[in-house]
This record gives structure tokens, C-alpha cells and sequence, in this order.
């Protein structure tokens, strides 16, 4: 099974709660030094919450999943810094 295929994997565990929210995610890019990009969509693009989802909760479930995932960063997330 491939990166791609393993990550997507991951993600399909933490779909249902994202989905009854009424979000979702989907893979723009996994880079060479295995860094995930997603899209954050429906209401997670918006969610005031999303940093949060996107680091304890999908960062934890595919880096726990795919160990050699090295970061999750969302390509349309505004971060404050």
C-alpha cells in the first residue's frame, strides 16, 4: 500500500466526525519529506476550531497511523501567528 493510500486510510477513521459536522478533508499533497497538505472543506474551512481539529485530531490519527508522516498542514488554514 502506498503513503497516499495510508494516509487516506487514516483519514477515513476521523471522516465520520468530521462529516457530522458537516466538514471534510481531502489530500492536495503528501511532500518528499512527508509533510501532509489537505484542504479543509465545508464548514472546518470556516470553523473557528480548525486549528485545533486539524492538530488534535488529524495530525494525532494519521501520524499515529502512518508514523513516517512527519506534519499535517492545511493548505487554505489561516493561521495568526
Amino acid at each position: 500500500m502506498d503513503l497516499f493510500q495510508k494516509v487516506e486510510n487514516a483519514l477515513n477513521t476521523i471522516r465520520p466526525y468530521l462529516k457530522a459536522d458537516g466538514g471534510d478533508v481531502s489530500i492536495e499533497e503528501i511532500t518528499p519529506d512527508n509533510i501532509v497538505k489537505l484542504k479543509l472543506l465545508g464548514t472546518c474551512e470556516t470553523c473557528p476550531m480548525s486549528f485545533m481539529t486539524l492538530k488534535a485530531g488529524i495530525e494525532e490519527a494519521v501520524k499515529k497511523a502512518v508514523p513516517e508522516i512527519t506534519a499535517v498542514q492545511a493548505v487554505n488554514l489561516y493561521q495568526e501567528l
